[in-house]
């Protein structure tokens, strides 16, 4: 059977009631987590030049943006910068081995289509956001071989479209084409990760804008490819070298990909959370210093040296930054936190953050695993000539070592005080306790907005 719609019939088939507790618990998190991320992106570098691209696209929508009382947009162009906002400061959920933020794409493009009049309840909501992560998700597990392509932005559009055409009320041959017009608009490299360019969240944002277009398209009845996702030119065909989609499918209904989300404590790329943790570790329990450190480095499988082994460079960017482990455990040694403040433009050409930078490297170990994140280690030298090291078994946030709940409340708060919000965080937090008993899930979407 073709695999479109296999995911097709699994998206739109999904009821509450076949959700077990732990996936409804871990959908109820991550729209929390994703939530307050997004509005705490209202300060992201680049959301006010994204506002503005948005803006000029038109007026007169009413669906509304995180952390930006008041603005109302069409639904694609509030896709776009919620996506956006989401994403900007590397600080929304993942899923690692599937190498995707699964939550960006989607809940940006839940949150536009929210506006579009239709009452939808917190179980339909949370429904819609388990089937998309499904199939975003699976999709990022199919692949066999590493990535080139920003799976955030490529599977993500079809997770996305998956949750829009539940909202909508499709049926399966509307999801079959707008999956169609997904494939037809999905896009994104892994070029601007490279560079470290602002570029990445402008991909996540895209793609969301696109699953509300690809949706738009296919509910008028213009037909879309129906082989999406593995005829010759369809979507693993083209966007991955290798691919098994058997697995995946054998596993819908039975395994809920939202359970195996991860979260991020820190505002950086998640390739770089194994490492900071394991310079937490070497400060707390063996004396690290930035005064004492002669050198570190940080052992780790090829991803992980891939994504964030870059050095600090001179007149470094945000996004560089974000992505640079150097720095990032720099700021740990030398600050004691790395969060949404750590990205000052100060900090980023402070001498002795580059200073201290220079001596910690990231080396690829022989893991032959291309989508590994763990296991790993960090071995420092001090200047006293001892040698210290720490292992690295699971990444922290990770469901194998994950985020109490009062380390997920507390990043909750610090994500909404950064975006001039801190009233909200209560409030808030008591919608989402009781969200799968919401007749409305906007009233959800208009606190995080700024809306009591």
């Amino acid at each position: 059977m073709n695999p479109a719609q296999i995911f097709a019939d699994h998206a739109l088939e999904l009821s509450w009631g076949d959700i077990p507790g732990s996936a409804r618990l871990a959908a109820r998190t991550f729209l929390h987590d994703t939530l307050c991320v997004g509005a705490a992106g209202v300060r992201a570098a680049y959301a006010d030049e994204m506002l503005t691209v948005a803006a000029a696209w038109g007026s007169g929508g009413d669906s509304l943006v995180l952390g930006r009382p008041g603005l109302r947009l069409p639904r694609a162009s509030s896709a776009f910068l919620n996506a956006f906002q989401i994403h900007a400061q590397e600080f929304d959920c993942v899923h690692e081995a599937a190498v995707l933020h699964p939550m960006a794409t989607l809940l940006g493009a839940v949150l536009g289509e929210a506006g579009g009049g239709r009452q939808l309840s917190g179980p339909d909501i949370l429904t819609a956001i388990v089937a998309g992560c499904d199939v975003s998700i699976g999709l990022g597990l199919a692949a066999t071989t590493p990535l080139k392509f920003f799976r955030p932005a490529t599977s993500g559009i079809f997770g996305a479209i998956a949750a829009v055409a539940r909202m909508r009320g499709f049926t399966s041959p509307q999801l079959m084409d707008a999956f169609g017009y997904g494939l037809a608009l999905a896009s994104g490299t892994m070029q601007a990760h490279q560079e470290g360019k602002p570029a990445l969240p402008v991909q996540i944002a895209n793609a969301a804008r696109s699953a509300i277009v690809a949706c738009d398209i296919a509910q008028t009845g213009v037909p879309g490819a129906q082989n999406s996702l593995v005829g010759d030119f369809g979507y693993l065909t083209l966007f991955e070298d290798g691919f098994d989609l058997a697995p995946v499918l054998a596993g819908l209904g039975r395994v809920f990909r939202i359970s195996q989300v991860s979260w991020k404590p820190f505002p950086t790329g998640r390739a770089a959370h194994g490492g900071l943790a394991a310079v937490d570790a070497l400060m707390s329990e063996q004396g690290l210093t930035s005064a004492n450190l002669q050198s570190l480095t940080y052992h780790a499988p090829s991803l992980i040296a891939r994504l964030v082994g870059r050095p600090m460079i001179p007149q470094m960017g945000v996004a560089h930054a974000r992505l640079c482990f150097p720095y990032l455990a720099a700021v740990l040694l030398t600050r004691g936190v790395v969060g949404l403040e750590s990205f000052a433009p100060d900090m980023l050409i402070d001498p002795n953050l580059q200073a201290l930078a220079a001596k910690i490297t990231v080396e690829v170990d022989d893991n032959p695993d291309p989508a590994a994140f763990v296991p790993a280690a960090a071995q420092a030298y001090l200047n006293d000539g001892r040698q210290i090291s720490t292992q690295v078994t699971a990444q922290l946030g990770s469901p194998d070592w994950p985020l109490s709940v009062a380390q997920h409340l507390e990043k909750a708060r610090a994500c909404l005080a950064f975006a001039g919000l801190a009233a909200v965080h209560l409030p808030l937090r008591d919608l989402i306790d009781r969200f799968d008993t919401l007749d409305d899930a906007r009233l959800a979407f208009h606190l995080a907005a700024g809306e009591p």
